[in-house]
């Protein structure tokens, strides 16, 4: 049973280094309660907070890190732009009343001689795996290490990015972890466009166009469940992305809700997952799609 508020007026707490994490943490479970993580990257948005709303339901106290993980860029992807409103990111924290923000640097996370690397197999190889090499040994490692430093009782993560919710599931029971991973649902625009940190990314002409991915993916979901040909439902969604404007998409699946093996039958619960580039973005979006 939830325990109610605890120090409901308390200003944010951040905290930068390792030791006084550890500290600030015993002193929160000296109150007794369990403790949520949201892990993010910052550029927080309304889906953000969605996921601290959720925490703030399910445990008495709520943990956000914010930290651009390095080990999960490309050498030729967008560490060095992606957008870091530090300021603005913990007014909106302490707005919806967060226990506490970690927001380590690099070095903190990734002292001199780091040398370990967690990898999940199979999961992580194709979809964004395949067009991001070494990208979700990135993600897990960095996740392990959060898991490790907060020692939350649950973790919530956004079911946009559903291959890396599959991966960190899978990584938190094989390595008895000990904590819950909880999906929350994708939070939309008005137009369908899953809500991105890289959405900022986009150019007024650009956002317009963007929202024919979700339209593109909601027809092929629809023609799925109806019965039609898989394989001419996933081609007609990427003419249509590329038709409005986004390049050749780097997918466009349907695969097993849970392993996400390759479908060619709609015999089980799938997701229809896609990832395109449209200008500087690189957008994804997932539909569940289910048997008759």
């Amino acid at each position: 049973m939830k325990l109610g508020l605890i120090e409901a007026e308390a200003p944010l707490q951040i905290i930068h280094r390792l030791s006084a994490l550890r500290d600030r943490l015993k002193l929160l479970r000296s109150k007794g309660g369990t403790v949520a993580l949201v892990p993010t990257m910052g550029a927080l948005h309304d889906g953000h907070m969605t996921l601290v709303k959720t925490a703030q339901q399910q445990a008495d106290h709520v943990v956000v890190s914010i930290f651009v993980n390095p080990k999960q860029f490309g050498p030729k992807e967008d560490f060095a732009s992606y957008p870091r409103p530090a300021d603005a990111d913990a007014a909106l924290l302490a707005q919806h009343k967060v226990d506490l923000l970690w927001m380590p640097e690099v070095e903190e996370v990734y002292p001199q001689g780091f040398a370990t690397k967690i990898s999940v197999a199979g999961l992580g190889d194709g979809l964004c795996g395949a067009a991001r090499p070494g990208h979700f040994d990135g993600v897990a490692t960095v996740v392990a290490k959060l898991f490790n430093q907060v020692r939350p009782d649950m973790a919530l993560f956004g079911e946009k990015d559903w291959q890396q919710l599959a991966i960190i599931r899978r990584m938190a029971h094989d390595l008895d972890l000990g904590v819950d991973v909880i999906g929350v649902p994708i939070v939309r625009e008005g137009d369908g466009l899953a809500l991105s940190s890289r959405n900022a990314y986009l150019t007024k002409q650009e956002r317009a166009a963007a929202a024919a991915l979700p339209k593109a993916m909601k027809d092929a979901v629809a023609k799925i469940e109806a019965g039609g040909p898989i394989d001419a439902a996933l081609a007609e969604a990427e003419k249509k992305l590329v038709k409005a404007g986004f390049q050749q998409p780097d997918y466009v699946s349907l695969c097993g809700a849970d392993y996400l093996e390759p479908m060619s039958v709609l015999d089980r619960p799938a997701r229809l997952l896609a990832a395109a580039r449209l200008g500087k973005a690189r957008l994804i979006d997932n539909m569940p799609v289910n048997p008759a």
